[in-house]
């Protein structure tokens, strides 16, 4: 497995940074301590050559995608980032459903609720058809926009969650679907729910609204 370290000494410009993420394939997942789930999103089935519902994803099931030499180093990523947290980033080869061969980065951290860890959340970036010769700086980048785009997407989960009585799954299928139906990115959904509620008083908020 080969891993490339930046020998850059100037940091990329944010519009590179910014052309690098919208035009890699990045995938989100998030795994629970409490129910042992992984939950994917849209983007992270489509990674691995699948669609929602054609799978359930599990760590047996993304490691029969990864090649055989990097399977020992993503275990380790795991207990590493399961047990102590990040931030962490491995690199890694897989073979999608098609057995196309990607070559993506895998970075992650803890879901921390009151300040204790209840979970893990990660951000896979598919760096296959990158044309970028620092691919490791731009992928850091990329992983802290993730970060920050997480971030906007559990704040809009908890408007939703507060206005209409959803859970956080339920809130999260909303934006899901939103994101769907206009053809826009989850995190874009998120940012438009919560620049709407900062825009109005709590005297003329419409519990319902934040859906439409």
């Amino acid at each position: 497995m080969a891993v490339s370290h930046s020998t850059s000494s100037a940091p990329p410009s944010a519009e590179t940074v910014n052309d690098f993420y919208l035009n890699c394939p990045t995938g989100l997942v998030e795994y629970f301590f409490a129910d042992g789930v992984f939950r994917w999103s849209d983007d992270l089935y489509r990674i691995y050559g699948y669609e929602r519902g054609d799978v359930v994803p599990s760590m047996d099931m993304a490691l029969a995608h990864i090649e055989p030499a990097d399977r020992a180093a993503v275990l380790a990523f795991w207990d590493r980032v399961s047990e102590s947290g990040g931030p962490s980033s491995v690199y890694v080869s897989i073979r999608d459903r098609k057995d196309r061969q990607h070559k993506l980065m895998y970075s992650a951290d803890f879901i921390y609720e009151g300040g204790e860890p209840v979970g893990v959340w990660g951000v896979v970036v598919d760096l296959t058809q990158s044309i970028h010769t620092d691919r490791h700086q731009l992928a850091t980048e990329a992983v802290a926009a993730s970060a920050r785009n997480r971030a906007i997407i559990e704040q809009a989960k908890g408007i939703l969650m507060g206005r209409t009585g959803a859970t956080a799954d339920e809130a999260y299928e909303l934006i899901s679907q939103q994101s769907q139906a206009l053809n826009k990115k989850v995190y874009a959904i998120a940012q438009e729910i919560v620049d709407r509620a900062a825009r109005r008083s709590p005297g003329q908020q419409n519990p319902r609204s934040e859906q439409d």
